[in-house]
């Protein structure tokens, strides 16, 4: 499948608006970015979640740079047969790096499904 940055980047909005409220509220001080592919090149990676999750947290405060979640670009397209599928893993991936923010790890989210 192929798609522009800029498209790709409004699927990803869109798919982090229809999240449900609950979800997103509790973000806070996290920056949602969207790259090519990870710093190795790989196809391998869909997103990562980069900071310190919720319940590893002891002080929080002011002046702390932003968490951020990456939503790689080329990985999705690359499993990805058409933009419905395509919306469907943006689903799965921001969830997947959300949960991360709250704290759970892969062993929970394949327990869970969202591995």
């Amino acid at each position: 499948m192929e798609m522009d940055a800029t498209t790709f980047e409004t699927l990803v909005v869109d798919e982090l608006d229809r999240l449900p409220d609950d979800m997103v509220d509790g973000l806070d001080n996290v920056v949602f970015v969207v790259e090519d592919r990870p710093e190795d090149g790989s196809l391998d990676l869909l997103g990562l979640y980069d900071g310190l999750a919720l319940t590893e947290r002891t002080q929080y405060g002011m002046g702390e740079l932003p968490d951020r979640i990456v939503v790689y670009r080329e990985p999705h397209l690359a499993v990805c047969e058409d933009e419905e599928e395509l919306r469907d893993e943006l689903h799965t991936t921001l969830v997947h790096e959300i949960a991360h923010f709250y704290g759970l790890d892969d062993a929970q989210l394949h327990d869970l499904g969202w591995a």
